[in-house]
């Protein structure tokens, strides 16, 4: 690979508007419009691959629909029913609430797929609650950081769409197969909350009372069916994943105004206008990424970094150390739409050649950029809850390190042993 001058305007113009912090989308056309002036190409061909790939994508419908129904959850009672369940169910534990933090996270993640609207939502609720009760306010915010990454990797999830529109990988096997991984991740955020609990002595939580948990579960039972609704038709072929978001939009709106009644008409408005601003903003980034791909593959990048990655090892599971070790810092420096519109196809046929799983390798990287969230000094998901509860940032990563060190060791589990992300693919597929 030859670094002529539309390629150097290229690299040079990436590198820019990652350190800068210009807009991603804009950003992304801009250097696209530069390489191909220097490349003496037609400029007309960034808007011919921007408006052709976008419109042949049937599967991105599923990206808004997904984006609807978790702001129509956040927007309505959900988030509350979804608490109280939790709640209810945990019983008298050492750090009952911290359990509770993650459960709910778990039980969201299944009607939303978004770590955002997880942490914005019910995330935020259970903040104030740990702290009401005792709990460091660094600790709490440090536990819906970290169990908000669980949303995207338990299905449904926005980017494993967007990884299937790339890799070509089925939507409903890697939905399946962040199944186990995000129970894992559950259960090992969970040790870990139960060591600090009994450590610092947080309170116990409330004794299970039968009662009660039957009447939080009568309550929440509407909300907990989405999960139900969504995968047990999606996995029974009743509908596709496009669909089945379609589907998850109605049945919001039909909880959130015919059984909670927690929602208005000016509130839908503003939900749908929110919607279409986010869906605007994730197609420039999306129609850019795909004037990039054409660009990468033009320069022949993916064939460089290959042969650069095997010449240092041929071996399969070092390779894929070495793939999650970047992954991890580019997730420090650059927003997860980056990283996976524009470098996971760079390296997707290194992946194929190697004879990795795409679901397995898929389900891979969503948890590693997942993790890319919660990490100084650009984590997402530390700023978000970090503004809304007004506690300094310093004091939520100061107990986050060390969660972040329980999801690696989860990513390294999936990563080194496949079936924990491939054997509900194969059972079901038998």
């Amino acid at each position: 690979m030859a670094l002529d001058l539309p390629l150097l305007v290229f690299v040079v113009g990436f590198a820019a508007i990652l350190i800068l912090r210009v807009p991603i989308s804009l950003g992304m056309l801009a250097t696209a419009i530069f390489y191909f002036m220097t490349a003496g190409l037609d400029i007309g061909l960034v808007a011919e691959k921007v408006v052709t790939n976008l419109y042949s994508v049937f599967i991105i419908i599923a990206v808004p629909l997904f984006v609807f129904t978790a702001k129509v959850m956040n927007t309505s009672a959900v988030s509350d029913m979804v608490y109280g369940f939790a709640h209810s169910m945990v019983g008298k534990v050492r750090g009952g609430l911290g359990h509770v933090n993650v459960i709910g996270s778990l039980i969201f993640s299944g009607m939303t797929g978004s770590a955002v609207a997880d942490a914005s939502g019910v995330g935020i609720l259970e903040v104030t609650q740990m702290r009401k009760h005792g709990y460091d306010a660094g600790f709490s915010c440090a536990v819906t950081v970290t169990s908000a990454t669980i949303g995207p990797v338990f299905p449904p999830s926005i980017p494993m769409i967007f990884y299937a529109m790339l890799s070509g990988a089925s939507i409903g096997a890697l939905f399946m197969g962040g199944m186990i991984p995000g129970l894992l991740m559950s259960a090992a955020l969970m040790v870990y909350i139960g060591y600090i609990s009994n450590k610092r002595k947080y309170p116990l939580g409330d004794p299970f009372i039968l009662q009660a948990f039957l009447v939080a579960t009568f309550k929440a039972f509407p909300a907990l069916l989405t999960p139900v609704i969504l995968l047990g038709g999606i996995y029974s072929g009743v509908v596709t994943p496009t669909e089945a978001g379609a589907l998850a939009a109605l049945y919001s709106i039909v909880i959130a105004f015919l059984v909670y009644r927690s929602m208005g008409l000016n509130q839908l408005v503003e939900v749908i206008v929110d919607t279409a601003k986010t869906t605007g903003i994730l197609s420039l980034i999306v129609g850019a990424a795909f004037t990039f791909s054409f660009i990468v593959a033009k320069e022949q990048i993916p064939q460089f970094i290959g042969s650069f990655l095997l010449s240092v090892t041929q071996n399969k599971y070092l390779l894929l150390l070495l793939i999650n070790i970047v992954f991890l810092i580019l997730g420090m420096f650059v927003d997860t739409s980056t990283i996976m519109l524009v470098f996971i196809p760079m390296v997707l046929p290194l992946v194929k050649q190697l004879g990795i799983d795409l679901t397995h390798f898929g389900v891979m990287i969503v948890l590693n950029m997942m993790i890319g969230l919660t990490t100084p000094p650009f984590g997402v998901l530390l700023f978000i809850v970090s503004g809304i509860t007004k506690v300094p940032l310093q004091d939520i990563i100061k107990d986050t390190l060390p969660l972040i060190a329980v999801l690696i060791v989860v990513l390294f589990l999936i990563t080194y042993i496949p079936e924990i992300v491939l054997f509900l693919p194969h059972f079901f597929s038998q």
